[in-house]
């Protein structure tokens, strides 16, 4: 289908010009940022709802400037030129429709003391791994043809030419899944987990890990593994990032203590998720990172739609909201922090 400016300001804008709806249709008031915002971790090409350019465009205009797109060469990213290409085609897209919503009064916001930060349609970045749920692919211990030895090499090869991207600022999504969807077990997760981590070493870059702990969440399986390795391999001197923390204050101190950050994202403004705000309020400010994973968990109170980079703006309130009423940090110091870290950790190489 040929992209048509008109039609994606249409869908931007709407007819009431609010950029977010919720889920029966009324009009959601947009959070003030105090700096500008960062998506550490969304994915551009998972979305089943929404134009890519569309999103990424909506993200300008509510204060987005850097966004950090995951890309996978066992999943969506196996011809790594074409999704490089195609990636480019969406921020020359979102682009011109900025363009035209200017035109029409719409503008992305500049936050007084931040001027001099690019723009988001210049600022979109990619980290690339392997989802554990690839390891096997990944390393060609299978017997399909998606798993096999030659799908492996390929898978390598895609990998490669992602990392050399002139976008790629980080090695990941990668880690550990014991979780309810997962069908590897422990040693081909822990393999391929190893394999990237040496391989950010040998980079120089920071990874960003998933990690996720059986469904009853009594014993931290995958990150206490995690932290086995970590220990054993080292964290990257460039940085580690815990993508979507979904844990209490507990299980994330340990990491915290070796320098790895951690990545909040919609699932800190909900209801059931005392938890993560607790780790979030406790979370030092250098560590701490801001994210939405989309399209998946779209915060309170755009739950039930699928999740873009611009809702990251409630999850950052959420976090600057909770972070204030502990006494650790005020909104705007909170919102400064994730900025900076963000920037620091994902920085262009």
């Amino acid at each position: 289908m040929t992209w048509n400016v008109n039609e994606a300001l249409v869908e931007l804008l709407g007819e009431d010009g609010c950029l977010f709806h919720d889920k029966k249709g009324r009009p959601v008031e947009l959070p003030q940022a105090l700096a500008p915002l960062a998506d550490s971790h969304g994915h551009l090409t998972h979305f089943r709802k929404n134009d890519p350019a569309v999103a990424l465009a909506r993200a300008a205009l509510v204060g987005v400037r850097l966004l950090v797109v995951p890309l996978d060469p066992v999943g969506d990213a196996h011809d790594a030129p074409a999704t490089l290409a195609w990636l480019d085609r969406v921020v020359a897209q979102a682009a011109e429709l900025l363009d035209a919503a200017e035109a029409r009064g719409f503008a992305a916001p500049v936050v007084a003391g931040y001027e001099d930060v690019p723009a988001l349609v210049d600022n979109v970045r990619i980290v690339a791994g392997v989802h554990p749920y690839g390891a096997e692919a990944f390393l060609g211990r299978g017997s399909t043809e998606r798993s096999d030895a030659a799908f492996g090499e390929a898978s390598h090869e895609a990998l490669e030419a992602l990392l050399q991207s002139a976008r790629c600022v980080g090695v990941g999504e990668f880690g550990l899944d014991f979780g309810p969807y997962s069908e590897l077990g422990p040693e081909v997760q822990a393999d391929a987990f190893v394999e990237q981590l040496r391989l950010a070493h040998e980079l120089k870059l920071p990874v960003e890990l998933h990690l996720r702990d059986e469904e009853d969440d009594v014993h931290s399986t995958g990150h206490d593994l995690a932290l086995e390795v970590l220990r054993s391999e080292g964290v990257p001197a460039e940085g580690c990032d815990l993508h979507c923390y979904t844990s209490g204050p507990e299980v994330l101190e340990p990491f915290t203590r070796l320098g790895c950050h951690a990545a909040f994202g919609g699932a800190v403004t909900f209801a059931r998720s005392e938890d993560i705000r607790v780790a979030a309020a406790a979370c030092p400010a250098h560590l701490l990172l801001s994210e939405t994973d989309s399209p998946y968990m779209a915060p309170v109170p755009l739950r039930g739609l699928e999740c873009q980079p611009a809702m990251v703006a409630y999850s950052a309130a959420c976090v600057a909201a909770v972070r204030d009423e502990a006494g650790v940090s005020t909104p705007a110091e909170t919102y400064q922090a994730l900025w900076n870290n963000a920037c620091t950790l994902l920085r262009r190489r």
